[in-house]
């Protein structure tokens, strides 16, 4: 997660989505949507950054949805509230047309 959280800070969205998507393939089942919907918000991150109005908005959309189940109890001090807050935003701003010019990079971790 340190990782990805690196990767997000330095603009680079789609070494974060290696990085998830390399645990969502690896962890427990029980945690499995949330790695993998994480992985789809960075990559939703990314298609957004390349101009992929439609590929950002599904993939943002799927990452989202994966990630509701864990907004009551998030594991590893994820800020899933936080996330899911981001990525309604920039849902909302794609429907609009209002989309900043750069949108923002997620945090991953609560503050402390």
């Amino acid at each position: 997660m340190v990782e990805a959280q690196r990767f997000l800070d330095a603009n680079m969205p789609f070494h974060a989505h290696e990085v998830l998507e390399a645990t969502w393939k690896s962890c427990p089942d029980a945690e499995r949507e949330l790695w993998q919907g994480l992985a789809q918000l960075a990559v939703g991150l990314t298609h957004l950054l390349r101009g992929n109005r439609v590929g950002a908005g599904s993939l943002l959309r799927q990452g989202h949805d994966r990630l509701v189940g864990f907004a009551s109890n998030p594991p590893h001090r994820l800020d899933v509230a936080g996330l899911l807050t981001w990525s309604e935003g920039l849902l909302a701003d794609l429907e609009t047309g209002t989309l900043p010019i750069a949108p923002g990079i997620p945090v991953l971790r609560a503050a402390d």
